[in-house]
């Protein structure tokens, strides 16, 4: 048997897909690539969370208990605590929370604990996706040093990229399969496959110049959606 490429794996659907943080975002889109036809396998620190999801229980308010039992039912959605199973997947998404701390700073910690969970199981022709909302120059200045710390080196061993998540809860007429989708990789390589993955599972896909041109289109929509609250507050 002629064993399949990253993207052979995604195009057939025969990729195992990873996330890590199961909240507002992790969850939704590990739904959403469920209804593409993927196996899927959510990483909590969380154990009942993990628990929750495991026995078809949401906490997620768009999301219908009915709908996550049918899903875990099926076989092809899974929680778990245990990290070492990221040396099984395919493709690993990190949609953990980046809080600012009491001097008004990014919380990197979540990021940096998840890559390192993915640097002690990564292994040669994954895909890694940050999703987490930051700043520009987050993938290659603090997630890309610790996951080539392995001796893999991003772009030929493994594939690194951003794409910021865009989920408004509550909205019913946009959910991630209707939103355009920014892609940003690190090499061309890079973006190809990440491409490849979301347009598995959203219409419209945009891919952009680099790293940090993906990282500012979230920060600059974060900052249209404050002034405009702003405004309309005063």
């Amino acid at each position: 048997m002629i064993k399949e490429n990253l993207s052979e794996k995604i195009a057939n659907k025969t990729a195992r897909i990873g996330i890590i943080g199961l909240g507002y975002t992790g969850l939704p889109l590990a739904i959403e690539f469920f209804k593409s036809g993927y196996h899927i396998v959510g990483f909590e620190v969380d154990q009942s969370r993990a628990d929750k999801v495991n026995s078809g229980e949401t906490y997620i308010k768009d999301i219908k208990n009915e709908d996550l039992s049918r899903i875990v039912n099926s076989g092809r959605l899974s929680a778990t605590t245990d990290f070492s199973l990221i040396k099984d997947i395919d493709v690993i998404q990190i949609c953990v929370p980046t809080p600012l701390t009491a001097a008004r700073e990014p919380d990197m910690s979540f990021v940096i604990a998840a890559t390192k969970s993915i640097a002690e199981n990564l292994k040669k022709d994954q895909l890694i996706v940050l999703q987490s909302t930051t700043y520009p120059g987050t993938t290659e200045e603090v997630v890309l040093p610790i996951l080539e710390k392995t001796g893999l080196k991003a772009g030929s061993d493994f594939y690194l990229g951003y794409s910021p998540e865009r989920v408004d809860p509550g909205n019913k007429k946009f959910n991630i399969g209707n939103t355009p989708k920014v892609v940003g990789g690190y090499t061309a390589d890079c973006l190809d496959h990440i491409t490849n993955l979301y347009e598995q599972v959203v219409d419209t896909v945009v891919p952009v110049t680099s790293l940090k041109a993906a990282e500012l289109t979230k920060l600059f929509e974060n900052i249209y959606r404050n002034v405009n609250v702003a405004l309309v507050n005063e």
